[in-house]
């Protein structure tokens, strides 16, 4: 049994390869930690687990064959706001670490890095409730000049972003034209500019962008 005054602290493991949540395992037991583990391999068991059980910290995956977990941490908050959420992704840290923090992540973690700085990562979200590592924090100070790197969205203009909002609400080109009373091929043109500015190549990735960054 375990002494009465011994913390036990409850990861939430989220990731659809059970490798990865396995290496995960074998690093916490290296802890001088009193801890339990929660896995999950895609968003629906995430949510269910931290709605059931009281997650301290929960190291997820960016993507599952389900979903992109950007979509739900706004909602696993909610449900529990004292919860602590690691991102340990593969996906690009410079590109992608400040739209997770935004969204309510406490920090960001690139699958790349060394086993040491994993830990180091998990070791202060224990200590701190947050990991921001080096290029991070330099995105950070970057992201208060260019507001673009949290929100992309921010880099379209008034009318181009009412345009994107028409899309992501399933609206065809002819429809549009006809509710902004303009030339079909004039939105098109700024369908083109929209996608160029926010880097993206179809409309399924501008409906995720619309969804998870307002």
């Amino acid at each position: 049994m375990n002494s009465p005054d011994i913390t036990t602290t409850r990861f939430l493991l989220a990731d659809d390869h059970s490798l990865i949540r396995q290496g995960i395992i074998f690093l916490l037991e290296d802890f001088e930690l009193e801890h339990e583990i929660f896995q999950a391999s895609n968003l629906q068991q995430l949510l269910e687990s931290v709605k059931m059980n009281p997650i301290d910290i929960a190291i997820i995956d960016a993507h599952f064959p389900d979903g992109n977990s950007l979509s739900v941490l706004g909602e696993l908050k909610k449900i529990r706001p004292e919860m602590k959420i690691l991102i340990f992704t593969g996906i690009d840290e410079s590109t992608y670490s400040l739209r997770y923090l935004n969204a309510g992540a406490d920090g960001f973690l690139s699958k790349m890095n060394e086993e040491e700085e994993i830990e180091q990562a998990i070791r202060k979200m224990l200590d701190f409730g947050e990991y921001i590592s080096p290029l991070t924090q330099a995105l950070l100070k970057s992201s208060i000049k260019n507001p673009q790197l949290i929100n992309p969205l921010s880099a379209l203009t008034e009318r181009e972003l009412q345009i994107a909002e028409m899309y992501a609400e399933g609206l065809g080109n002819l429809e549009i034209a006809g509710k902004l009373d303009v030339k079909q091929n004039t939105v098109s043109t700024v369908k083109k500019r929209i996608f160029d500015k926010l880097e993206i190549e179809n409309l399924v990735e501008l409906i995720e962008l619309i969804k998870n960054n307002q």
